[in-house]
């Protein structure tokens, strides 16, 4: 086939242990999964139905890069999470079922353009330009199934220059991994490359530019950004 100009490349994050590249075909992510980051974000944690947001998959940076600090805020936050892998795809999937349908797990940090995101909820607009920007969804090596099996507890911390910032359990998601995937294939077909950032908890904050950020979730090693100079 022949294009009018040259196909981007298929953005890809890395495989831990290998040299293989896990391809990503898009990325979805659940808003206000932990109660306490709720609370902190003046909203009620109750159980109800969880909603979604989604990122670009070529907003994607690998560990160990650096994010220059974005345009047009000046409250670019940090948000640690649990990264969920899609690698057999399904429509209405069972709860009992959901976790056949994952390949692995990995570290992220959702970078969120705070002062964007908020005047945008505040008006009832969409939170694209606060969330889906440029070089936003920071995505650490997935780890398959094989070899870490499903993380259904365990720590989950953000530091920023060696403090720490985040600290929850995977335990504390309100809506469980398998109960995310089961909702969301109510919406959506899931595909194999699929991504699902699972929501982050409480002592979400500011990054200034020379901020290293180290996101730790148990079993699944580190994640690295540095900020840069402002874009």
């Amino acid at each position: 086939m022949e294009y009018v100009f040259t196909p981007p490349p298929v953005p890809s994050i890395a495989v831990a242990g290998s040299d293989t590249r896990m391809p990503v075909r898009r990325i979805f992510c659940v808003g206000r999964n932990y109660a306490e980051h709720a609370r902190e974000m003046g909203m009620d944690p109750d159980r109800d139905p969880p909603f979604f947001f989604m990122k670009p998959a070529d907003a994607i940076v690998n560990d160990a890069e650096t994010v220059a600090y974005p345009p047009l805020t000046a409250n670019l936050h940090h948000e640690a999470e649990l990264v969920v892998v899609i690698g057999t795809g399904g429509r209405d999937i069972a709860i009992a079922d959901a976790l056949d349908h994952v390949w692995g797990y990995g570290p992220g940090n959702d970078l969120t353009r705070r002062d964007l995101q908020i005047a945008a909820r505040d008006k009832g607009r969409p939170w694209d330009f606060g969330k889906g920007f440029d070089r936003s969804a920071v995505l650490g090596p997935v780890h398959p199934v094989a070899a870490v099996g499903h993380p259904a507890s365990g720590a989950i911390t953000l530091s920023v220059n060696g403090v720490e910032k985040q600290k929850g359990d995977l335990a504390d998601l309100i809506w469980s991994v398998p109960e995310v995937i089961a909702i969301l294939s109510q919406s959506v077909t899931l595909c194999p490359g699929d991504v699902i950032m699972t929501g982050t908890p409480a002592g979400v904050g500011p990054l200034l530019p020379g901020d290293v950020c180290v996101v730790r979730v148990a079993g699944l090693g580190d994640l690295t950004t540095t900020i840069g100079p402002r874009a």
